[in-house]
């Protein structure tokens, strides 16, 4: 299956996603709220619609789960083999704070795992995609960019730049290194740097959900890299039963 989908056609959908998404954000829009409390824009919705009748055009036979769509029930899904993983504004606090860092994000899962994925940041015009075997790319150059050669002297942290929690900034304190220097990013642009060698690691002890790290984790595999669970040190998993991610760290 994964030989026969085209890398390049998911980076045509997500940049005409992000087309949309670009002439809402230029101009004012409506914020509604969800159940969850967690922003919702007609920016989210546009290019939802793009992505899912894209996809569903070129792919019919895949099955999408998207954070806009209604979710399908555990005991249909579970089945699935191959599936679509959509984020369609990741950082939409980001969108509505108009500070640029948000993101389009698609991501093929095969079973538990992503396969390929494809992170666009249209306001800063970032491409970051990869496709299981065939490396990670940004902007088509080959990730990752950078390595930090000496990690005991200095390390790079990135960590969310509205969702901080305590948790998370008491594991970036006990790191074992003698400086850290400590960004904050918005979206799941926070795993992308990892994967491009621009952050040494990534800690999320703070609850996400699978589509929102799904696209980038794809990236940051194919760059060399994992994303682990906190607690057991394990490859984060996809499709479960409950669709929260667990805490979990990229390096």
């Amino acid at each position: 299956m994964l030989d026969k989908i085209e890398l390049e056609d998911i980076v045509f959908i997500a940049k005409d996603a992000g087309e949309a998404i670009m002439q809402i954000y230029n101009r004012d829009f409506n914020i509604e709220y969800k159940d969850d409390k967690s922003p919702l824009t007609e920016a989210d919705l546009k290019a939802n619609d793009i992505i899912c009748s894209n996809l569903t055009r070129l792919y019919p036979n895949i099955p999408i789960m998207s954070e806009e769509n209604k979710q399908v029930a555990y005991d249909n899904r579970k089945k699935w083999d191959y599936y679509w993983c959509i984020d369609p504004i990741d950082g939409t606090k980001e969108f509505i704070k108009k500070n640029d860092e948000f993101t389009v994000n698609i991501a093929l899962i095969h079973k538990n795992t992503p396969v390929l994925g494809v992170v666009y940041a249209p306001a800063i015009n970032e491409m970051y995609k990869a496709k299981k075997g065939e490396g990670a790319f940004k902007n088509n150059q080959k990730l990752p960019l950078q390595t930090n050669l000496n990690p005991k002297e200095k390390l790079f942290v990135v960590a969310s730049k509205s969702h901080l929690s305590h948790e998370t900034q008491e594991f970036i304190d006990n790191l074992e290194t003698k400086k850290i220097e400590q960004v904050s990013k918005g979206s799941s642009l926070k795993l992308c740097m990892v994967a491009e060698g621009k952050a040494d690691i990534y800690p999320r002890l703070a609850p996400t959900m699978e589509w929102d790290t799904a696209a980038a984790d794809a990236v940051v595999r194919e760059a060399g890299k994992m994303t682990y669970q906190f607690e057991n040190n394990q490859p984060m998993l996809y499709n479960k039963e409950n669709l929260l991610n667990p805490w979990f760290v990229v390096e």
